[in-house]
């Protein structure tokens, strides 16, 4: 009998869902793109261990290491997890792979009790709106100013406060050859909560809005060739990488634009916490 060809899954669009299959691709050098077509994962590639970034919903776990598989890797070779934000569809699949990799998690303060857990607190803008995820059992904590190795691969951190407390966006260097990029998976940076919380409202969470305002600067200052968000669509990845890819994958001012867009996002909302009308 002669064996049928898998079939690979549609491009994926802006429009694609959270759990909807990606066929695994190189992004750049050593950085490889293992997630859905709505929830970016990547994996950071080296002889002496790999590092996987994001871990998307509970569904998208054994689709992230299938595709790590197709891509020729072995999921026991990924030597720690980073992930962007303490969220259901970037966290919910990290207690699985932690189990396939037997990889600890490493993450900023701020998300290390919310992944214990499985669910978030009142510090988080979006608590009452938010689904719980499987909690992770190994999980380590990185300063804000910290490095996670694996083999020669190096992820440093930024801290990126605001769309949750424990949010963390990471750069690394990719090289194709001689031509190195740096890369930069910027983290959710969208000004949205549930009824109750109000990112004006000092006394409930002192000092949230000027971190808030930190990381837009921390963001758009960064050194960034290739932007990578946790929702593609949000940078326009689709556009750029993959079989219908019309736009340069690397372009001068991505990050910078990315915290710009942000930063117009918050104003408008804190605009309505304070009942300012809408203009057009």
């Amino acid at each position: 009998m002669t064996p049928v060809a898998a079939t690979p899954p549609a491009p994926c669009t802006d429009d694609s869902g959270w759990n909807e299959p990606a066929e695994p691709l190189r992004l750049y050098g050593n950085t490889w793109y293992v997630g859905t077509c709505g929830i970016a994962t990547l994996l950071v590639t080296s002889e002496g261990g790999h590092v996987l970034v994001d871990g998307g919903t509970p569904e998208a776990g054994p689709l992230i290491l299938a595709s790590i598989r197709t891509l020729g890797f072995d999921p026991g070779d990924v030597k720690a997890i980073v992930l962007s934000h303490e969220h259901f569809d970037h966290a919910g699949g990290l207690a699985a792979l932690q189990d396939a990799t037997g990889a600890p998690v490493f993450a900023r303060a701020a998300a290390v009790a919310t992944l214990g857990r499985g669910r978030s607190d009142r510090t988080d803008p979006q608590l009452e709106v938010l689904d719980p995820f499987p909690p992770v059992a190994d999980v380590r904590l990185v300063p804000d100013d910290g490095i996670v190795r694996a083999g020669d691969v190096e992820l440093r951190v930024v801290p990126t406060p605001g769309h949750t407390p424990g949010g963390t966006s990471w750069t690394w260097r990719s090289c194709d050859g001689d031509d190195c990029r740096q890369v930069v998976y910027a983290d959710s940076l969208t000004a949205i909560s549930d009824d109750v919380f109000r990112y004006s409202d000092e006394d409930a969470h002192p000092g949230y809005l000027a971190a808030f305002r930190e990381t837009l600067d921390r963001v758009a200052a960064l050194e960034c060739d290739i932007l990578v968000t946790p929702h593609p669509s949000a940078s326009g990845l689709w556009e750029r990488i993959g079989p219908h890819a019309a736009q340069p994958l690397a372009e001068p001012g991505q990050c910078a634009g990315y915290a710009r867009a942000a930063r117009a996002r918050l104003e408008r909302r804190l605009a309505e916490e304070a009942g300012v009308p809408a203009t057009r």
